[in-house]
């Protein structure tokens, strides 16, 4: 591919969602469904785009199997701030590549998604243009090698993601602006961590071009070992609030069981990713020795994670919320590769970052679901989906298993190999962390499977009842005798407006799923699946970069 090409794909990855999120949001209140099928087509065509950048060299190969490739595939350099030295540079390499693409593959799930379900609280338009938006700004701090333009990326997320929790999310849309309260107040809580994370890595950045007199990422000058290990105290911990880390993670619970169902896809499956590929495109690679010195810290940091998000998952009842929590757990593991500071650690890091995106974004998909149909998250009010909703039962069972690490599925390797990274790196202190590491795993297993047992067997409880898994007529006067029973209503924790018991067609909820639901979940079951057997597809030409990386680690 030529580098003009190679140019013009990286402009247009970028300028489709700015440009679409604005067409979308300038279109009539009248014209509300055609602008989210318009946000679902740019969002296809950014998919379009972003795939070819697999293309960038000659050198690179579709998967990596040409030679060796260190710098960027494709790149744009161009005069930004001439007085400041500051330019537009735009790269991908393997590094970002397979961020980049899931960026746009679950975008455009989410855009799909809204043409047929659009959370109350506001137009359904100007929430796929906050999801453009959010789009442009992840696929830009991935895509960046300035760090002043990464900065200014990684800020643009902000503000659309605190709109859409605060306008579409929680269960409350009464007259009462009380009412909406929950949803704020994550909201705000969400908006405060990530800009206190945003204060320290401004000053980071400010430390880094400074001392080294360019902000350019490609052939970052080597610093001196004082304002490595300062610079990268900064990054850690701004970085840690996006990831998050605990016990910078307070926010997160919060946000996914407030957020649509949407905001959280898009919230676990991508932005936190921008936590990790921050420590990994920024930390190591302009302060790596500060990296080295602190990554002992870091490790068991990331353990802690890994054992207190287990633990606390044991004891959630919220379905969201245990999600959630799981993400605590499992980012712990991405963290810890990146802590042992070994290619076997980052390749571990890089494809866990992938595995949770999928995994975990399947979840949320099916999670929104149950809620939709039970209208309640409670784990004391579910019960007995695999006798009145087998196929969402099944999907769910699916998700679960990928999430617990099942060799053969997606979240086994990235797991398995940071915990193997850890005890290769030696030493009293990073075997340790492996072995903790690795009983958190089996915690996971044990929540996980809590989970299933707690929603899909046992006997049907009064919120799953009304889900019947076809409209026969057995099924209907089933679901109507249990409606019309004294208090069978489907109970919620969230106060939710209940289907009228009048009508029994308004009562009786399909428990298979839709048909978007289907499109929308699919690619994420198949990529579970197709990573699983092949992690190839996300470490192929991974070696050179990570070898780049780790080599300035020596004095």
């Amino acid at each position: 591919m030529s580098a003009d090409l190679s140019s013009a794909l990286l402009v247009a990855v970028l300028a489709l969602p700015v440009l679409g999120a604005l067409a979308v949001a300038l279109l009539p209140a009248a014209r509300d469904r055609q602008a989210r099928v318009l946000a679902t087509v740019i969002a296809a065509l950014t998919l379009v785009v972003a795939v070819p950048l697999r293309w960038g060299t000659a050198e690179s190969g579709w998967f990596g199997d040409g030679p060796p490739v260190a710098g960027p595939w494709a790149l744009l350099d161009l005069p930004w701030v001439p007085a400041l030295d500051l330019r537009f540079q735009l790269g991908v390499d393997s590094i970002s590549y397979p961020l980049v693409v899931l960026t746009s593959l679950l975008t455009l799930l989410c855009c799909g998604y809204t043409i047929w379900r659009v959370p109350p609280g506001g137009p359904g338009r100007l929430l796929s243009a906050l999801l453009l938006v959010i789009e442009f700004g992840i696929l830009g701090t991935f895509l960046a090698f300035d760090l002043v333009l990464f900065f200014v990326f990684f800020e643009v997320v902000l503000l659309p993601m605190y709109a859409v929790i605060a306008v579409w999310g929680g269960t409350h849309y009464g007259p009462d602006s009380a009412e909406r309260e929950p949803q704020r107040a994550a909201a705000r809580k969400f908006a405060l961590y990530t800009l206190f994370g945003s204060v320290l890595l401004l000053v980071g950045v400010l430390v880094l071009v400074t001392a080294a007199g360019t902000s350019s990422m490609i052939g970052f000058p080597r610093l001196d070992r004082g304002t490595q290990v300062f610079a990268f105290t900064l990054l850690l911990v701004a970085f840690a609030v996006k990831s998050p880390l605990w016990p910078l993670h307070t926010w997160l619970p919060d946000a996914h069981t407030q957020a649509p169902t949407v905001g959280s896809v898009i919230l676990a499956g991508v932005l936190l990713k921008m936590g990790t590929y921050g420590l990994v495109r920024v930390g190591l690679g302009a302060a790596p020795q500060g990296a080295e010195v602190l990554s002992g810290a870091l490790g068991v940091l990331a353990v802690a994670a890994i054992l207190i998000g287990s633990l606390v998952c044991l004891a959630q009842t919220e379905l969201k919320r245990l999600i959630a929590y799981s993400s605590v757990g499992h980012m712990g593991f991405v963290l810890l590769g990146i802590a042992t500071m070994t290619a076997t650690g980052i390749q571990a890091a890089l494809l866990g970052n992938i595995a949770h995106g999928v995994i975990t974004g399947l979840l949320f998909f099916l999670a929104g679901a149950v809620k939709d149909r039970a209208h309640t998250g409670s784990l004391d009010e579910l019960g007995g989906l695999r006798e009145n909703a087998p196929r969402l039962a099944g999907l769910l069972g699916f998700a679960a298993i990928a999430s617990l690490g099942l060799p053969g599925l997606a979240g086994f390797w990235g797991e398995a190999f940071a915990v193997v990274a850890s005890v290769q790196r030696g030493g009293g202190l990073w075997t340790t962390l492996g072995a903790l590491a690795a009983f958190g795993g089996a915690l996971t297993a044990a929540y996980l499977l809590r989970l299933l047992r707690r929603v899909t067997h046992g006997p049907a409880s009064p919120a799953v009842s009304l889900l019947v898994p076809s409209w026969s007529v057995a099924g209907a006067l089933s679901a109507a005798v249990t409606a019309s029973q004294p208090g069978s209503g489907a109970g919620s924790d969230s106060g939710a407006e209940k289907p009228a018991v009048a009508g029994l067609p308004e009562r009786l909820v399909p428990g298979w799923p839709t048909a978007a639901e289907l499109l929308a979940w699919s690619p994420l079951v198949i990529l579970a699946l197709l990573l699983g057997v092949w992690p190839a597809l996300v470490l192929s030409g991974t070696d050179a970069p990570i070898n780049d990386l780790l080599e300035m680690v020596r004095p």
